[in-house]
């Protein structure tokens, strides 16, 4: 197992795990909220899913386990395929393990040179360097100023097209080296974990992928079921968190004749859970997790 997960018995309690429940682990990884459900659990069963194939070695060798080797977006086909039409609980951890932050040749970090890769699946022939080569002026900067959330998107792209009509940027080195005048002073490393976080969002589709999961956990989940999220930036978040409240990502809530909400899922979590300050002292990444927990109305 090479992944701490952040609020491990918070998330793992969310699910209100029942004996003999049908559950999944969206986010494998190194399996360990897979585990954690897998000591609550008596006869029933886990189905998990990962697309990185670093975590099929992560695999249990337990009957009540299933392991797909999957985008989660695919979560309705495969629970049809597993006899698991109807689930009584689901937990995603997003964003990327410590584990692929931590291999330099993965791409996913600004601490290491290596090539400018950033794919969860390594099956996706789509790479960092390749939209960084490839993308038009116009799509740099959707994506700096979208899913990086930074003000000065439009300078990003336009240093990129400049940089490589002189020689391709395929290293996270050479990218750095192109960017270092644009990053504002005492806040560089900030400023590059944007830009690489807006270019992994791109090119695994992470926000259309999350869309779709949360759609299909309405169809998936019995009334009365389970939905745990863990998420780590505002984007991320917001879906998560517009989805419970309004069962649609902008967050519009629609009210029945007598002012009931709506929605597919209701929240029990008014506000999101936040690690506490020695996990966060423990692991760093816990510091930006946010969770909430949400079950399944009869709407």
């Amino acid at each position: 197992m090479y992944h701490n997960p952040v609020m491990l018995n918070e998330s793992v309690d969310g699910l209100n795990i029942q004996p003999n429940g049908i559950y999944v682990d969206v986010t494998f990884g190194g399996g360990g909220h897979s585990k954690a459900i897998l000591d609550r659990l008596g006869e029933g069963r886990l189905i998990a899913f990962d697309q990185d194939s670093d975590a099929l070695s992560n695999a249990f060798n337990d009957t009540r386990f299933t392991l797909v080797h999957q985008n989660f977006k695919y979560l309705k086909n495969f629970l049809r395929l597993h006899q698991a039409s109807q689930i009584d609980g689901l937990i995603a951890d997003l964003g990327v393990s410590s584990h692929q932050f931590d291999i330099p040749e993965r791409g996913f970090s600004t601490r290491y040179n290596g090539e400018l890769d950033a794919r969860m699946d390594k099956r996706n022939e789509r790479t960092a360097a390749s939209l960084i080569n490839t993308y038009s002026l116009n799509d740099l900067t959707r994506i700096f100023r979208l899913y990086g959330e930074l003000k000065n998107a439009y300078s990003i792209g336009k240093r990129i097209i400049e940089s490589r009509l002189n020689a391709p940027i395929n290293t996270v080195d050479e990218l750095k080296a192109c960017l270092a005048s644009l990053a504002p002073r005492h806040k560089e490393n900030k400023f590059f974990a944007q830009v690489f976080q807006a270019l992994r969002i791109e090119v695994n589709e992470e926000l259309d992928a999350l869309e779709s999961l949360l759609k299909q956990c309405v169809e998936v989940i019995k009334p009365g079921g389970r939905l745990v999220f863990l998420s780590y930036h505002s984007l991320e978040d917001r879906l998560v968190k517009n989805f419970i409240k309004a069962g649609n990502f902008e967050g519009k809530q629609e009210k029945d004749f007598y002012g009931n909400v709506q929605s597919p899922f209701k929240s029990l979590t008014r506000k999101p859970l936040v690690a506490q300050e020695d996990e966060i002292a423990e692991n760093s990444r816990a510091r930006s997790a946010k969770l909430r927990i949400a079950i399944r109305t009869n709407e």
